[in-house]
């Protein structure tokens, strides 16, 4: 999304109301990079297993979809144009996320999350609120956020089955893209979140994996 330094209020929100619609809509958001499960083989998997990992893809959808409402919000109340840039360059590298994970779940014969909307609704509020008090601070929610996400990957990744090359190729870039998101974020000027925040960020995850692992 274009820098919003020179839009008008109404402008903005049009433009925010059009994120969010490309974000929620299915299959609506198109990524500048090649899935990187295109050069995969798809593998046979029983029931119980192509459940799970529809499970684990549906809950890495809603992550990127916590993303983008997360970054939208953050570049939205954003006062340095630098700190803007950054979001709005990590908003899109994480539409390639977003379509990655629909067209896995798609393959799987499964779905997004109902849950979405909601989701992303808070993660905007927490994003636009992070940044209305400082830069510094929407810096270090990043990479405390991104943090964790990688945490789940990690665990993702452990409980892929073997034989599933595609979803292993998406969770192992993804693993990438956030962690680096996570460093340019603190190397921005980022706070260092103490251990009590993350906890308490660790179990409001908690909350979203569980619900969307089904819903």
């Amino acid at each position: 999304m274009p820098s919003q330094r020179h839009y008008s209020p109404l402008d903005q929100l049009l433009l925010q109301a059009d994120s969010a619609l490309r974000t929620l809509l299915p299959f609506s958001g198109q990524p500048d990079r090649l899935s990187p499960a295109s050069d995969k083989p798809e593998c046979e998997l029983s029931a119980d297993d192509n459940r799970h990992v529809a499970g684990l893809m549906r809950i890495n959808h809603t992550g990127e979809v916590c993303a983008q409402g997360l970054y939208q919000g953050q570049a939205l109340t954003a006062k340095l144009p630098e700190v803007r840039e950054r979001m709005e360059h990590a908003a899109r590298e994480e539409i390639d996320h977003l379509a990655w994970c629909e067209e896995r779940l798609r393959q799987l014969d499964s779905r997004p999350s109902v849950l979405n909307p909601l989701f992303y609704g808070l993660s905007f509020g927490i994003g636009a609120t992070a940044g209305l008090i400082s830069d510094r601070l929407s810096l270090g929610f990043v990479a405390a956020t991104e943090d964790q996400v990688c945490k789940h990957l990690d665990e993702h990744l452990h409980q892929l089955p073997r034989s599933d090359a595609k979803s292993r190729a998406i969770l192992a870039q993804m693993r990438i893209d956030e962690a680096e998101h996570a460093d340019h974020a603190l190397e921005a000027g980022g706070f260092k979140f103490p251990a009590p925040v993350k906890l308490g960020m660790t179990l409001l995850s908690k909350v979203m994996t569980k619900s969307t692992y089904r819903i």
